[in-house]
């Protein structure tokens, strides 16, 4: 088998360098989460091996949702127990994991202003969402829309662009597949998103049990916050499905 490779370019050479650092910190401490191999780390690339598969679509809902929160559980034992969600997370070499709160209230101001969150009171009800949520132990938010996973011919998970990587509570980058899977493909029967939460937490608890508690409840609370920060996507990336939940109409 020829084995080929695609090389991604950033803007700068600091963007290059903290792709790489997340990619290592990932290879490292989330072993279940599987990477391309990386090759090359140029001034303002990354070059990896180039993987023949598709992308996530809603039927992996409940596989991957296991395979996050295996890796969420390792990374937690590895490293992240010694983390907070509310301040950064310093790792070898000066690099860091950005935390969960600064981010994404950031993120949330310019909604407001770009018009997704249309009054004060809104931007203020999901800024004190996101501050209720911002508890509990320590996982990582890589991005886990359905494009950052290649599934191949058999059936195995790559994960890619590690470019993206926070802090965040467990169940978050969860949501985000299932936000993303709702976006492409439509409504998911209630079924498939509580047998996902349920695979979720069961992997997870598997590493410690505390790492297995998040409730419905807060996942929703998760998928709220995922609904607004992904706006201004709808229409691009093959998001053609907008679904705003009822909480955020009732902030409108």
């Amino acid at each position: 088998m020829t084995i080929t490779y695609f090389t991604k370019f950033y803007g700068t050479a600091e963007q290059a360098a903290a792709a790489a650092q997340h990619y290592a910190w990932l290879a490292a401490h989330a072993k279940p989460l599987r990477q391309p191999t990386l090759r090359v780390i140029g001034p303002t690339s990354l070059t990896v091996e180039r993987i023949q598969g598709r992308h996530a679509a809603a039927e992996d809902l409940t596989t991957l949702a296991g395979l996050l929160g295996d890796a969420h559980g390792a990374a937690w034992v590895s490293d992240l127990h010694q983390a907070n969600v509310e301040t950064p997370h310093h790792f070898g070499d000066g690099a860091s994991l950005d935390d969960y709160l600064h981010p994404r209230e950031a993120a949330l101001r310019q909604r407001h202003r770009q018009g997704y969150l249309p009054t004060h009171s809104a931007l203020i009800a999901m800024l004190t969402l996101l501050r209720t949520t911002a508890e509990g132990p320590a996982a990582f938010y890589k991005d886990s829309n359905l494009r950052n996973f290649l599934i191949t011919e058999d059936d195995r998970v790559f994960a890619v662009d590690p470019d993206d990587l926070t802090l965040a509570p467990f169940a978050y980058d969860l949501a985000k597949l299932i936000t993303s899977l709702l976006l492409t493909y439509g409504p998911l029967p209630e079924e498939s998103v509580g047998k996902a939460l349920a695979a979720y937490n069961e992997a997870a608890a598997c590493h410690d049990g505390q790492l297995g508690t998040t409730n419905r409840d807060r996942l929703d609370d998760f998928l709220a916050l995922h609904a607004v920060l992904t706006a201004p996507y709808v229409g691009r990336h093959g998001y053609g499905r907008p679904r705003p939940s009822d909480r955020i109409k009732d902030l409108s």
